[in-house]
Parts: structure tokens; sequence; C-alpha cells
């Protein structure tokens, strides 16, 4: 909880579905514990393979279903 309030970590992230979000994502919120990843940034997790949220990160969403990202 530290690393959040001083912003050391800004998403996370379903390991098994491979799905990074916002920390306030209505559907990340929804995910089972155990399943929880945390990252610094987006960039992090995109380079280990997560894909953004289609929910709250919408137009990166597209971005990378268009292979932009």
């Amino acid at each position: 909880m530290k690393l959040v309030r001083n912003g050391s970590i800004s998403h996370a992230g379903n390991a098994q579905l491979k799905i990074f979000g916002k920390l306030n994502c209505k559907s990340g919120k929804r995910m089972k514990k155990e399943n929880r990843v945390f990252f610094k940034n987006r960039d992090e997790a995109l380079s280990l393979g997560f894909r953004p949220c289609g929910h709250c990160l919408n137009s990166e969403y597209k971005n990378w279903k268009n292979g932009i990202i």
C-alpha cells in the first residue's frame, strides 16, 4: 500500500489473463487477489506481455488491438 501512495506503483494486472489497467479500474477491482500483479508504469506491463484494459485504458486498448502499440 505504501508503494501505491508514494507513486511507485501506477498500474495493476491480472497474471492469468495478461491484462493491465489503472489501480482504480472497476474491472480490475473484481479480479481474484491471487491473480494480481503490480507495475511501476504501463511500459513495464507492456514489456511483460500484458495488454491494456478495454475499460479504463480504452484508447490504448484500441491502439494495441490495431497493432499500433
